[in-house]
């Protein structure tokens, strides 16, 4: 039990480190004035910000296998049942979310429940949470469904299709013919999607769209084979050398494959895959090395802790905080406009430091913010569990 309890701190460490960034990364000061490392690639490319999103699909699949052993990964009525019934509220929670910020929006207006209703026609279908709750649906049926030592070639058959499928249906282009693109306004219709931005130009393309949902499903299975690897391999040394290796290999891979099957987060490519799957795999090994093997431990990782032990709940309450920050008005400028909590605190920072440096200090002490809430819950020793 030790070891796995050492194990499982290790996990949290790097769910905990995602979730602040993506904290970060979400909620600027101004979205007009970034650091480059905490912008995504325009559509091509990889930047620290597109790895936080990855990794936490990553980190949810090593933490099926740790959650799906107690049903022995095989199919049963109760197993169907918790994964139907999270997969249900992970998408209400995604649709609640849309509507909450036009439900906000209007209040501060005065007609908080028309401007909620007129706005349901408009709300995005897929998102964050949704696509959370897709991959892991289809990651535990494919679980449950094909034995474990099917799983790679599982992953390799979704890699090898989605690649060719993007390769003959302009996928790595930046423009309406992309399949992507094409599928998501059949099915979901322009007004329920997001719409994407790049070299000017914007399209209505969904970053979280349904086929680019398929390779996250290949995502979540490879964190699930990691997870497995870790269950059965009780030497924390042997589970270090094996992320390692196969975490380098992998990101080579990657990098090697992405001359002809291009690496970008929007379109979620194979090799965006493999690189970002294999990094994760190497964080984790330094992890384990170092918190586990070294047991290196401090406030530094405390404060990640305080993260990883709630990771959704700690992500949906900053995206609730980020609305109410953003819409409630606490006074008027010169102009006679709104400030609200973001503005006014945004305002505070750039009255010493630059631009970028207010943007960037905005989300940092949103992260902080974030995180007295998050360390009072694990000082309490309250996990929510989403």
């Amino acid at each position: 039990m030790g070891k796995d309890n050492k194990r499982l701190r290790s996990l949290d460490i790097l769910r905990g480190i995602t979730i602040a960034g993506m904290l970060l990364v979400n909620n600027p000061g101004s979205w007009s004035h970034l650091y480059e490392p905490l912008e995504h690639a325009q559509w091509i490319g990889l930047t620290p910000t597109d790895l936080v999103f990855p990794f936490f699909i990553f980190c949810m699949g090593v933490s099926m296998a740790f959650s799906l052993k107690k049903f022995n990964y095989k199919m049963s009525g109760p197993l169907m049942w918790k994964v139907v019934r999270r997969t249900v509220i992970l998408f209400l929670i995604g649709w609640a979310v849309g509507w909450f910020g036009h439900l906000v929006r209007g209040l501060c207006k005065g007609d908080p429940f028309s401007e909620a209703v007129n706005n349901i026609d408009t709300i995005r279908i897929l998102g964050v949470f949704q696509r959370l709750a897709l991959v892991y649906f289809f990651g535990s049926l494919c679980v449950v469904l094909f034995k474990r030592k099917f799983i790679p070639w599982l992953i390799g058959i979704i890699l090898v299709a989605y690649a060719l499928i993007l390769g003959l249906g302009n996928g790595y282009e930046f423009s309406l013919e992309n399949i992507i693109a094409q599928i998501d306004n059949s099915v979901l219709g322009t007004d329920h999607m997001y719409h994407e931005s790049a070299y000017g130009e914007q399209i209505s393309l969904d970053p979280e769209g349904i086929l680019s949902t398929l390779p996250c499903i290949a995502h979540v299975l490879i964190g699930y084979l990691v997870g497995r690897m870790i269950l059965s391999v009780h030497n924390n040394t042997e589970r270090v050398t094996n992320l390692l290796l196969w975490g380098s290999m992998m990101v080579l891979g990657g990098w090697l494959l992405q001359y002809g099957i291009p690496c970008g987060k929007k379109m979620w490519s194979s090799t965006f895959v493999l690189i970002t799957c294999g990094m994760a795999m190497c964080i984790l090994a330094l992890l384990i090395y170092f918190v586990d093997v070294k047991e290196k431990k401090g406030r530094w990782s405390r404060f990640f802790e305080s993260f990883g032990v709630n990771p959704l709940a700690l992500y949906l309450l900053g995206t609730i905080l980020a609305i109410l920050f953003g819409a409630i008005p606490i006074g008027h400028d010169a102009e006679g406009g709104n400030i609200t909590i973001h503005s006014a605190v945004y305002n505070f920072f750039e009255s010493f430091c630059n631009e970028k440096t207010a943007s960037a200090l905005y989300a940092i002490a949103f992260v902080l913010l974030n995180w007295i809430i998050g360390h009072i819950l694990y000082k309490k020793k309250i996990y929510i569990k989403i």
